[in-house]
C-alpha cells in the first residue's frame, strides 16, 4: 500500500486529483477503468463532473467537489496549495481552451510552484501512476506535509 506516516503515527493515503475538460471525460473514464485495481490505493478527489464518471465507470469512491467551471479547478488549487494533493491527473484540451482556462491555468501555476506533479493526457498520466506504484523514489512526491482537512479527505 502506498501510504506515508505523519508524525502523529497515522497513515495516509496518497491523495491524487482528477480533472477532464469535457472532450476529455471518457479517455479519464478509460483510463481510470483500465487501472481499476490501483484506485483504493489513493484517496481520490475530482470535480464533480469528472468524479461521478469515474464513480459510475470504477465503483471507486471519489470525494467530489464542485464542477470545474463552478469553481472545482480552483478546490483543488486550495488543496495542492495546502500540500493536501500530492499528484494530479488532468485530461485537458489542448485544442479548444474554454471560458474558464484561467481557473485551469490557475492550477498548473500552483502545481509548479508546490512540485506536484500533474500529468496533462494518457501518456503522463501512465508515467506518473507507475511511478507513484513502483519507485523508490516515491517518497519525494507522498512525503508532503499535510493539514489536518487530510481526514476530510480520507473519510477518517
Amino acid at each position: 500500500m502506498y501510504v506515508w506516516v505523519g508524525m502523529s503515527g497515522h497513515n495516509y493515503k496518497i491523495t491524487l486529483a482528477l480533472i477532464a475538460h469535457d472532450r476529455y471525460k471518457q479517455a479519464m473514464g478509460d483510463f481510470m477503468l483500465d487501472h481499476r485495481a490501483a484506485w483504493s490505493r489513493f484517496n481520490l478527489v475530482a470535480t464533480q463532473g469528472t468524479g461521478l464518471l469515474v464513480q459510475k465507470r470504477t465503483g471507486q469512491p471519489v470525494h467530489l467537489l464542485e464542477h470545474g467551471p463552478a469553481g472545482g479547478a480552483e478546490q483543488i488549487g486550495e488543496l495542492a496549495s495546502a500540500s493536501m494533493v500530492q499528484a494530479v491527473i488532468f485530461f485537458r484540451d489542448p485544442i479548444s481552451p474554454g471560458p474558464h482556462e484561467p481557473d485551469f491555468t490557475d492550477l498548473l501555476r500552483v502545481c509548479d510552484l508546490r512540485q506536484i506533479p500533474m500529468a496533462t493526457n494518457r501518456a503522463s498520466a501512465e508515467a506518473l501512476l507507475y511511478f507513484l506504484q513502483t519507485s523508490p523514489d516515491r517518497g519525494i512526491i507522498t512525503a508532503r506535509c499535510w493539514g489536518m482537512e487530510q481526514t476530510m479527505l480520507s473519510g477518517n
